[in-house]
């Protein structure tokens, strides 16, 4: 059983349209509800029980994928169709309208916050910098001991080095240059904590015997 968390796609396009098809057509009114009739929790076994009994459906022959980083097996099967070139240009002026709405309600009510600076790249960096950082347990305060999440640190590292893999031969000198220092050091950090880790719950190993 592979690892590998699953996600589902919703297509919001789609979903939007059968809404608004609902919302034109006249509901029924509900059905009366008998004496004692309430919500109740639906279980596996109801569900079974309501299922009805279809025969499996023959087994199709499994070849294995090609190995490699990453195969097509990695995203679902039914992922929506990628949106139109006008669709996303669409989507992208309603958005960018929305957010500087929420930033000028923002500024109203706090008139010494200023216009926020457009995120780059570095940004991109920085926040998965600071994460994995501070799931190593930067940032404590003093007197505390640190809280630290190793392997979600590990998983961030891993991120950092998808997007440099990802982005080779397509960054500038300095977020490339910047890009590599936050991998290495995070990198860094890693190693001398899983040493620690290492030291801590692994018994010293036994002596070797003198020699005679």
């Amino acid at each position: 059983m592979s690892d590998t968390p699953k996600f589902e796609v919703i297509d919001r396009r789609k979903r939007k349209s059968e809404e608004e098809q609902e919302t034109q057509q006249p509901s029924a009114p509900p059905a009366p509800l008998e004496p004692g009739a309430g919500p109740r929790l639906v279980t596996n076994e109801s569900r079974r029980e309501a299922a009805p009994e279809t025969p499996p459906a023959p087994a199709e022959p499994q070849h294995p994928a090609a190995p490699g980083p990453e195969t097509e097996a990695d995203f679902p099967a039914d992922l929506p169709p990628a949106p139109s070139a006008e669709e996303s240009r669409e989507q992208k002026n309603a958005y960018d309208a929305s957010a500087e709405r929420i930033e000028d309600l923002i500024r109203a009510q706090n008139p010494g916050v200023g216009k926020q600076p457009p995120l780059s790249f570095e940004h991109l960096v920085q926040q998965l910098y600071v994460s994995a950082m501070i799931q190593m347990g930067a940032g404590t305060q003093e007197g505390q001991r640190p809280r630290v999440d190793i392997l979600g640190a590990r998983g961030t590292i891993d991120l950092l080095g998808i997007l440099a893999e990802k982005t080779r031969g397509n960054l500038t000198e300095a977020e490339d240059r910047a890009l590599q220092t936050v991998l290495f050091e995070c990198r860094m950090a890693f190693l001398e904590l899983s040493s620690m880790i290492n030291l801590q719950g692994v018994p010293n190993p036994a002596p070797p015997p003198a020699k005679r």
